[in-house]
């Protein structure tokens, strides 16, 4: 008679990648293997080697469950950027010619951009191209590798710069293989820059108790924002108001629109807040990602706060790169619009998302303009009442912007558009309420404990590092247990994994 009866094949099923169940930080397949990974990285913590050979692994692996045997892509863009670097650095020690530097740079792009643009953009570029030849558009069978776009964007911000001067390559490929492999924020960021990583690799591994408290409090509002609001609010009301705006009124397209606003902020900052947690207990700090964005009074300061990691990239690497502000004004619009247009094109491979990144981009360039025509410096913000409305504009024309995001058809958007002000409703608010209460609900509390004071988040995240560990633990499995009981019965990847 069997002690224990374990079912070893569902246990490899569980261990193998699975395209329809990728490997999540909400998973319970994630945190079960989390604590035997904890518990070995520790008793590794002497000796820097072998516990970054081991993370390396891991991470490997946790690109594995995520995209299959595609974790190929990341060695590649590994090993090629980190001999590019050296390479670069090399003729620079030599005094050698600039532009033997470029073309190095320029390979590093070739590499990193062309399998972005393969993997991401081949069939949308093909759709474009076949009318021209009165070709049938048949879609190619082309997989997209779960967060290409993070890691390529992370290992480019390597090589260039060394180009640039600013960063001393690393002399061990494990240790660059670890940087831009590091799971924590490999398949949907934040974008950690070389030079923000690349000090804390080979620093004594040590992780404070107010470390640990952050931490847990970071994982804690991950959880909630990812499983419990944003699943929820997405099964039950948002995914069905998008899939068919023409059976919903005006009034549940609108209440569609601000559920998705949030959905979206929900599921990608608390990715960036578990990423920022699971790191932390692993004695690395990330920079902040987002930063209440929709509490901005206009759209130059949501774009401080929203995706920080990607916007200051677009604006260090792209923005600068073409001449920033630094040249005529109307260039300077033009640097901006550009910058966002690809940044949309970054988003995905659908003209969708151009038209996102273009409203933004006309939006930035007016803002711009305006601020310059009334003088405004560049820390101006508006108070009182003035900043009050301003924020409740830049906040709508987000959430406009975010129907084209959405979407796949420009038909849905502007269907969505029409029924709210063609059929609006109001009068159904009363049986919305009754219909959809949790949903609504978690709504409203989603958006309250965005626009509370910022003193009084800070106050909670105080409180949860103040309390002893077993308490923290205590605190963490109750919130665990929560989301058991709320979230959808099937595991919903994030947002931008599509990414």
């Amino acid at each position: 008679m069997d002690i224990v009866n374990i079912d070893w094949s569902l246990v490899l099923e569980q261990l193998l990648y699975n395209p329809k169940q990728p490997m999540i930080f909400s998973s319970g397949i994630f945190m079960f293997l989390f604590l035997g990974f904890s518990f070995i990285y520790w008793c590794l913590h002497r000796t820097d080697t072998l516990r970054i050979l081991f993370v390396t692994l891991f991470s490997y692996y946790f690109y594995y469950k995520s995209s299959g045997f595609y974790f190929a892509l990341l060695a590649i863009v590994t090993v090629s950027d980190w001999l590019i670097g050296r390479g670069i650095h090399q003729i620079q020690q030599k005094n050698g010619s600039r532009a033997a530097q470029r073309w190095l740079v320029l390979l590093s792009l070739v590499i990193d951009l062309g399998l972005l643009g393969y993997f991401k953009y081949t069939n949308f570029f093909y759709s474009l191209a076949a009318p021209l030849w009165g070709g049938n558009f048949q879609p190619l069978d082309i997989f997209l590798p779960v967060g290409i776009s993070f890691f390529t964007f992370q290992s480019l911000s390597y090589t260039i710069d060394i180009y640039r001067g600013t960063l001393t390559p690393l002399s061990r490929l494990l240790d660059y293989a670890f940087y831009v492999s590091f799971f924590p924020q490999l398949v949907a960021g934040p974008i950690v820059r070389a030079r923000d990583f690349v000090p804390q690799i080979r620093k004594p591994l040590f992780v404070s108790n107010r470390m640990i408290g952050q931490a847990v409090f970071l994982i804690m509002a991950g959880l909630l924002k990812k499983a419990v609001i944003s699943d929820y609010i997405s099964v039950n009301f948002v995914e069905r108001i998008f899939d068919n705006p023409s059976l919903y009124s005006g009034l549940e397209n609108l209440l569609g629109i601000y559920g998705y606003t949030l959905q979206i902020y929900c599921d990608f900052s608390g990715y960036s807040d578990m990423a920022i947690g699971i790191a932390l207990l692993l004695g690395f700090r990330f920079p902040q990602n987002f930063n209440s964005p929709y509490k901005s009074d206009s759209i130059t300061d949501f774009w401080r706060r929203w995706h920080i990691s990607l916007s200051s990239w677009l604006r260090d690497y792209l923005y600068i790169s073409m001449g920033g502000n630094r040249c005529s004004r109307w260039r300077m619009y033009f640097n901006q619009l550009m910058t966002m247009l690809l940044g949309g094109l970054w988003h995905g491979a659908s003209l969708n998302f151009i038209v996102w990144g273009g409203l933004h981009g006309i939006a930035l360039c007016v803002h711009k303009a305006f601020r310059s025509a009334m003088g405004y410096g560049k820390n101006h913000h508006s108070t009182g009442i003035v900043r009050l409305i301003n924020i409740i504009i830049t906040f709508h024309f987000v959430a406009f912007c975010w129907l084209f995001f959405r979407n796949s058809s420009f038909e849905n958007s502007w269907l969505m558009i029409t029924r709210i002000f063609t059929d609006f409703r109001a009068d159904l608010l009363p049986q919305l309420w009754d219909g959809y209460t949790p949903v609504l609900s978690l709504m409203i509390i989603g958006y309250v404990l965005h626009w509370v004071p910022e003193s009084w988040t800070t106050h909670c995240r105080h409180l949860v590092m103040r309390l002893p560990l077993l308490l923290q633990a205590v605190l963490l499995i109750a919130v665990i247990y929560l989301i058991i009981q709320v979230k959808s019965s099937d595991i919903q990847p994030f947002i931008y994994f599509q990414f």
